[in-house]
C-alpha cells in the first residue's frame, strides 16, 4: 500500500533536525569520502555500509534515509528525538516491520540545488531497495532532472513555469530566481509531494496547479518555462505517470515544444528536455523545426545523445525494475521494437530545445549536436548565446564586417601536424582548430586565412573589414572581386564563432562574459 505524502509541519520540523546533524550533500559526501559516495549514487549500498559502521548520528541517518535500512523505535528515537520519531510513524512516513523495525518509506535525499543545501522527497526507487517502482511512483533527482537542473539559467526573473514538477526539484531551483513559481502537474502525488518537498526547504513562493500539459495556465505568460515532460519515446500508453505521457513516439516532447511559445512572456525563454526520432526519410532537425512556429521565437536544439531502439528499449525497461532476462522482457521488448519498426524509427535523440520569444519576427532554429564531454552548467551559456544571436539578428554583413571583436579568453588554438609523407621529413599542417576552453567546448576547424583574421581582433582595434584588408594587401589580393569574396568568407565565419561564443562582439562584450 502507498504512504500518503507526508504533512508540511512534519517535513519542516526533519528538515531542521538533518539539517542540523549535517546531513546535507556536503555533509554526507565528507563523511563518507570520495569512494562511498560514488558507490552511494552507484546504488551499491553495501560499501556505504562498510563506511557507516562508526555508530555516529550521522552514520544512523545515512543508513536510515538514504540506505533504508530498518532501526529499532529506540534507535530512531536516538536519531531524531522521540516526539519527531513518533510523529513519523503516525504519519506512515515509516512503517513497522514483521520484525518490530522501522523503515522508512520515502526517499529523503540531500542536493545542492541553485547553490543551495536541499532536501528532495519523492517515493523510495530501487536503487538500494528491492521494489518495482509502480504506475504511479514520483521519481526523485534523476539524471534527467540533472541534465535541466544544469541546463535552466537562474538569472533573476518574475514569473516562472516549471512544467511537470515531478516532486519539485525544478521548482525548487528557480524558486530562487523568481518572484513567483508555477509548479503543475497531472498526477496528484506529484504535487503532494513536490510540497512537501518546498515545506522541507522553506520555500513559499512556489504555486502547485492540477492540470495536463499547459492547461493550468491557460492564457498566461512566464518570463522562464522550465519542462522536464514525460518524454519516452515509446507506445502510446502510460505504464509510469512519470516517464510516460500516452502520446505515440515523441508526442510529449512535440506538444511541449510546440505550445510554450504561447506562454512567454516578451524576451521569455524556454528550457525543454526532450527525445525525438530519427526515421529514415526525415532528418531529426527537419523533425524538431517542424513544430515550432513560423515567428516569433528563437530556437536553439541540442542533441546531446543518441541511441538505437535495442539498447533504448533496453535502458527503460531496466529503469522499472524489469528483469531483462525475463518473459515479460521479451515480450515487451518485441511489441516496443515492432512499434518503431512500424514507424521506421533507426534512432532515437535526447537533449534539450531552449527557446526564446523574439517578438513577430520570423522564427530562427539552430538544431546541433553536442557530443563533446563538458562538466560546466549549460544554464549560463543559455543566456549568453540568445544575447549573442540577437545580435546576429540585428547584424547585417556590413554590419559584421564593421564591428571589432574579441576572442573569448580561454579560448585554445590547436595545430596538428603529421609527418611529412611527399618529402620524408619534417612534417605537414593536418587542420587547424579552435576551441573554446568553458562552456560546451565548442571546436572550429580553421584555415591560415582566417587563423590570421582572428589574431587580428581587438576590441579596441580594428573592424573586421579593414583586418580582412590587411590580410588581403599582405597576400598581394589587389582585385575587388577577390577581395569582396575573402570579405564575404570572413564575415561568414565569423558569424558562425559568434554564434557559439569562441569570438564575441565588442559591442556586447560586457553583457555576455
Amino acid at each position: 500500500m502507498t504512504a500518503p505524502p507526508p504533512p508540511a509541519a512534519l517535513m519542516r520540523d526533519l528538515a531542521t533536525v538533518l539539517h542540523e546533524a549535517q546531513f546535507t550533500a556536503d555533509g554526507v559526501a565528507a563523511h563518507l569520502g570520495p569512494d562511498a559516495t560514488d558507490a552511494l549514487y552507484r546504488g551499491e549500498p553495501g560499501v556505504v555500509l562498510a563506511a557507516t559502521r562508526g555508530g555516529t548520528q550521522l552514520d544512523g541517518l545515512i543508513r536510515f534515509f538514504l540506505l533504508r535500512r530498518p532501526v529499532s523505535g529506540e534507535e530512531l528515537a536516538d536519531l531524531i528525538g522521540s516526539r519527531l520519531a513518533l510523529s513519523l510513524v503516525d504519519a506512515s512516513f515509516a512503517t513497522q516491520t514483521p520484525a518490530g523495525d522501522l523503515v522508512v518509506n520515502f526517499d529523503v535525499r540531500p542536493h545542492i540545488v541553485a547553490g543551495e543545501p536541499r532536501l528532495v522527497v519523492s517515493d523510495r526507487d530501487a536503487s538500494v531497495t528491492e521494489l518495482v517502482p509502480g504506475r504511479d511512483h514520483v521519481l526523485g533527482v534523476g539524471a534527467a532532472s540533472l541534465s535541466l537542473l544544469s541546463a535552466a539559467p537562474q538569472v533573476p526573473v518574475g514569473r516562472v513555469l516549471d512544467l511537470g514538477t515531478g516532486s519539485g526539484i525544478q521548482a525548487l531551483a528557480q524558486a530562487a530566481a523568481a518572484e513567483q513559481v508555477v509548479a503543475t502537474d497531472v498526477h496528484p502525488r506529484a504535487l503532494e509531494l513536490a510540497s512537501a518537498t518546498l515545506a522541507a526547504n522553506g520555500v513559499e513562493n512556489v504555486e502547485l496547479r492540477e492540470g495536463a500539459w499547459f492547461e493550468p495556465v491557460i492564457g498566461e505568460r512566464f518570463d522562464r518555462i522550465v519542462a522536464n515532460p514525460p518524454f519516452v519515446v515509446g507506445l502510446p500508453e502510460v505504464g509510469h505517470v512519470y516517464r510516460d505521457s500516452g502520446l505515440g513516439l515523441d508526442g510529449a516532447t512535440e506538444l511541449v515544444v510546440s505550445q510554450a511559445a504561447n506562454h512567454l512572456a516578451e524576451d521569455g525563454t524556454a528550457c525543454i528536455l526532450g527525445a525525438w526520432v530519427h526515421t529514415l526519410d526525415t532528418p531529426w532537425q527537419n523533425r524538431v523545426a517542424s513544430w515550432l512556429p513560423s515567428s516569433g521565437v528563437s530556437a536553439w536544439v541540442l542533441q546531446r545523445d543518441v541511441v538505437d531502439p535495442g539498447m533504448y528499449v533496453s535502458t527503460w525497461l531496466k529503469d522499472e525494475s524489469v528483469d531483462l532476462r525475463s518473459r515479460e522482457a521479451f515480450e515487451r521488448s518485441e511489441a516496443w521494437l515492432d512499434y518503431f519498426d512500424d514507424n521506421d524509427v533507426h534512432a532515437i535523440g535526447f537533449g534539450w530545445v531552449f527557446l526564446r520569444d523574439i517578438g513577430d519576427a520570423p522564427s530562427e532554429i539552430t538544431a546541433e549536436e553536442v557530443r563533446q564531454p563538458f562538466n560546466d552548467p549549460l544554464g549560463p551559456e543559455v543566456e549568453e548565446y540568445f544575447s549573442r544571436t540577437a545580435w546576429l539578428r540585428a547584424a547585417d554583413k556590413d554590419a559584421v564586417l564593421d564591428a571589432t571583436y574579441v576572442l573569448r579568453p580561454g579560448v585554445a588554438l590547436e595545430e596538428v601536424q603529421l609527418a611529412d609523407q611527399e618529402l620524408g621529413m619534417g612534417f605537414t599542417t593536418e587542420v587547424i582548430r579552435i576551441t573554446r576552453t568553458d562552456g560546451p567546448r565548442f571546436t572550429h576547424d580553421v584555415d591560415e586565412a582566417l587563423r590570421a583574421v582572428l589574431a587580428g581582433l581587438h576590441p579596441q582595434g580594428l573592424p573586421l573589414r579593414e583586418v580582412v584588408g590587411l590580410l588581403a594587401a599582405s597576400r598581394g589580393m589587389a582585385d575587388a572581386e577577390a577581395l569582396g569574396e575573402l570579405e564575404d568568407q570572413a564575415a561568414a565565419a565569423i558569424v558562425d564563432l559568434v554564434r557559439h561564443g569562441i569570438v564575441i562582439p565588442s559591442a556586447i562584450a560586457e553583457v555576455v562574459r
